[in-house]
């Protein structure tokens, strides 16, 4: 058998990839995570599939479902949101599915920023203002972040943060960015990214704590920071620029 992680998407099931979804409907077992995956994902899995909810289950035993799957000769769905690239957990589970010796792949999805994005519709790298993109997280009750990758440090930068798992602790977000981005950077975020309870709000560093709390946002989202969230006048790309050389081999 084959244990198959899965990226399920941010949130809309239809953002599961072609493959994602070919082999969820190929599975005999699928782990999945209830308080994230959309259920409607479920129903591509083949009618007499084993379906096992993972939102109360800790690292053991998610692995010894799939060590039980192992031994029955049934491949296995393991659904994660978002892309299992990125806080996704799967390295503690692909670990012990080496020292099993149990083969597994990787199929990946749509990440939670990307959909982010698509729903602020902006391009996240824009010529001359920004060209790097940092994924990362704050830490509270979580594993600590690891040496010199606090947002302070970050922040220097000046490149645009996307931040996971912290709209709980917005104003903490901006507290450490402002010293380097300024008040009047743009900033946004977006929760349930691409499901129909979708929740955008824009703004800068100044105002966007207060619309979070006013919006009751604590969970399921993502903080975007940076200028390019608000560029307008910018050069052209040079990847379709008239004046580029297209001939040369």
């Amino acid at each position: 058998m084959t244990v198959y992680f899965i990226g399920a998407g941010p949130g809309a099931a239809d953002l599961i990839t072609v493959r994602g979804a070919r082999t969820l409907a190929s599975c005999q077992v699928c782990l999945y995570a209830g308080s994230l995956v959309p259920r409607e994902l479920l129903a591509e899995c083949p009618p007499d599939a084993r379906l096992v909810d993972t939102a109360q289950l800790d690292i053991d035993q998610i692995t010894a479902e799939l060590l039980t799957a192992h031994e029955a000769g049934h491949d296995v769905a393991r659904l994660h949101s978002g892309d299992p690239s990125v806080f996704s957990a799967v390295n503690e589970q692909m670990r012990r599915l080496d020292e099993a010796r149990v083969p597994y792949e990787v199929v990946p999805g749509v990440p939670a920023f990307a959909a982010a994005a698509a729903a602020l519709k902006r391009e996240l790298t824009v010529p001359t203002v920004g060209q790097t993109v940092i994924l990362t997280r704050i830490a509270h009750r979580a594993t600590a972040m690891p040496k010199g990758e606090d947002l302070a440090t970050l922040g220097r930068s000046g490149a645009l943060i996307v931040l996971h798992l912290a709209a709980r602790y917005v104003d903490r977000v901006v507290e450490e960015l402002l010293p380097h981005y300024g008040a009047d950077c743009p900033a946004a975020v977006v929760a349930m990214a691409s499901r129909p309870d979708e929740i955008v709000l824009r703004g800068t560093l100044d105002d966007i704590a207060g619309q979070v709390k006013a919006a009751g946002v604590i969970r399921t989202a993502v903080i975007m920071v940076g200028r390019t969230l608000g560029a307008e006048q910018f050069r052209d790309s040079h990847l379709y620029s008239p004046a580029r050389e297209r001939h040369v081999c």
